[in-house]
């Protein structure tokens, strides 16, 4: 409340109407899989076009090491060329692969991340220096001469590594012990005298730095002024913490040396170069079910399906080409745990016949998941040749493009596959009449028309929740409304709020009923929100909680299009 503590004309703003609601995405996908490289530990990663996915997780997986697990590359690249602009990767890796590392001299240089790809990583480092001065003076009481005057001090601080250099040539190498001005402690004694006041000295002391390259194929990163003294901000390990493809582990370096030293350089040399090895993929018996399902070690600890707790904004899933039930049953379960995601299946490719489908297909009862086959044909850049691949990253392509194009209330069906030159599989209406009502869509190539998506089913034996569209639209609904609704929270709890908030959402619902998404000739049919004593008890008032009731009429498919003719014979 506002305070009126002297005469004067008082303006005020306040709200009393509704507040504008925009819906969520629905079009952003996530994809589970095994990749080349790529953190495997952590959030999720975008990922907005396929040349994004090869910088961050690499390119195709050859089948004689992943086998049936190579496929998420496949995935990623059709789910773009299907529609689709936005997506989140999480890298899973057998559970024996290996990290690369090269170690030497307290410091250890590791990949970022496991895999074979981690062998190709170049690391140079060349000697470097921020600045040089002539040493004017030796002061102090100690035999050894380790406190001088120096022409520049400001060139050093505590801890430096120094090089002694005499006509351009490395004599030795000491450390700054304490610096004073122009005053300055060595932590070693100098046998030689250093003192040299010509107007161009041949005896200098120079700061030990490296320049680093890391490398690995054509990503380069360049890391300047690189010390070895723990105490500066230029500390190996602080500079590369940057690094996308190293982590660097390092311990003050005590002794007065050459820094190329530690990647095994000669004490006089300016360059060294070194190769992180011992990086493996692993076999594919370390390729189980838990590597996909992934461990839930805490925010930024979480690997595989489990590092999705992470986000709130991915709205179609998959794990492509991973059909055992124990992966499909849990993604589907974290897509109905959130509530706020759909779940797309794939079948085994060598199952066709329709029992052998259905007998699969039985394991999985749920409206949050839908499950698609046969698997797709197309032309495998790797191998330069046709290729089977699962259909799940098409179809979550053709979820966005339809979500884009028409609204998520559209059935994501009759819409052709995109870069697609066949089908593991032709089945045909006879076929699709026993597949259809269990909930399993085909892709069908249909004459003259391509190769189409031809179903639209969840997985549900629920006929509320039959269609695909249906829950889709529902959890749009449902993630539109609790995002854009915050703004009630802890808002006085009486009849202002309550009007407010149902102006909102009827202008909401409005906006859908008129795009297509809900059925009926006036919004009576269509829609209705209630809110007030109705809705809420004076307990549930007293006890902090506004409930809203909301009920609408969505549009479902015309899944079967029926033509009724009959002949009609005129009267005389």
């Amino acid at each position: 409340m506002a305070e009126y503590l002297s005469p004067g004309v008082y303006v005020e703003e306040f709200e009393s109407g509704m507040r504008p609601m925009e819906g969520v995405s629905t079009s952003t996908a996530g994809f589970v899989g095994m990749a080349e490289k790529g953190k495997v530990i952590g959030t999720p990663e975008f990922v907005s076009s396929f040349a994004d996915f090869n910088r961050k997780f690499g390119g195709y997986l050859p089948e004689s090491t992943y086998g049936e697990y190579r496929y998420l590359a496949y995935a990623v690249e059709q789910f773009f060329a299907n529609g689709g602009s936005r997506c989140y990767v999480m890298r899973t890796a057998a559970a024996d692969a290996a990290i690369a590392a090269v170690s030497a001299g307290g410091i250890t240089i590791k990949a970022k991340n496991p895999g074979k790809w981690g062998n190709e990583i170049k690391v140079t480092a060349v000697a470097a220096t921020k600045g040089k001065t002539a040493v004017l003076e030796a002061t102090g009481e100690d035999p050894a001469a380790k406190v001088y005057t120096v022409a520049n001090g400001s060139i050093f601080a505590e801890g430096d590594t120094v090089v002694i250099r005499n006509n351009g040539k490395a004599v030795g190498y000491n450390k700054i012990a304490m610096v004073q001005g122009n005053t300055i402690t060595l932590a070693l004694p100098v046998k030689e005298d250093l003192v040299d006041k010509s107007p161009v000295p041949r005896k200098v002391l120079s700061t030990c730095e490296m320049n680093m390259e890391v490398s690995y194929r054509d990503q380069v990163e360049i890391y300047e002024g690189v010390s070895l003294n723990a105490d500066a901000a230029s500390f190996i390990s602080k500079v590369l913490s940057k690094s996308d493809l190293v982590d660097v582990s390092a311990e003050e370096i005590k002794e007065a040396i050459n820094p190329l030293s530690v990647f095994g350089a000669a004490a006089d040399a300016d360059k060294a170069i070194v190769f992180l090895a011992g990086g493996s993929d692993g076999g594919k018996k370390a390729i189980t079910d838990d590597v996909f399902l992934g461990v839930d070690g805490g925010p930024g600890k979480r690997t595989g399906l489990a590092a999705f707790k992470e986000l709130n904004n991915v709205s179609i899933m998959a794990i492509p080409g991973v059909t055992s039930p124990a992966v499909q049953l849990a993604l589907t379960a974290h897509c109905a745990n959130t509530g706020a995601s759909f779940a797309v299946l794939d079948v085994p490719q060598n199952l066709t016949k329709p029992q052998d489908v259905l007998a699969h297909k039985e394991k999985i009862d749920s409206d949050y998941a839908a499950m698609y086959h046969p698997w797709i044909q197309i032309y495998d850049v790797l191998n330069k040749r046709p290729a089977y691949i699962p259909p799940s990253g098409a179809v979550c392509g053709i979820y966005a493009r339809s979500d884009v194009e028409r609204g998520v209330h559209k059935a994501p069906a009759n819409e052709v596959v995109y870069n697609c030159i066949g089908l593991s599989c032709l089945y045909n209406k006879a076929e699709q009449d026993i597949l259809n009502p269990a909930g399993v869509n085909l892709i069908r190539a249909l004459p003259g028309q391509g190769i189409r998506v031809w179903g639209a089913r969840t997985c549900s034996s629920n006929s509320l929740w039959k269609y695909v569209n249906v829950r889709r639209l529902f959890i749009y609904l449902e993630e539109s409304i609790k995002s854009q609704t915050n703004w009630a929270v802890f808002e006085p709890n009486d009849e202002m709020l309550w009007a407010r908030v149902g102006r909102t959402i009827r202008a909401f619902l409005r906006d859908m009923w008129r795009s297509g998404a809900l059925v009926g000739t006036t919004e009576d049919q269509a829609f209705f929100v209630n809110i007030g004593r109705d809705t809420m008890s004076q307990s549930d008032i007293l006890n902090g909680r506004l409930i809203c009731e909301i009920g609408v009429a969505p549009s479902r498919p015309a899944e079967f299009v029926i033509f009724r003719i009959t002949q009609f014979m005129e009267e005389s």
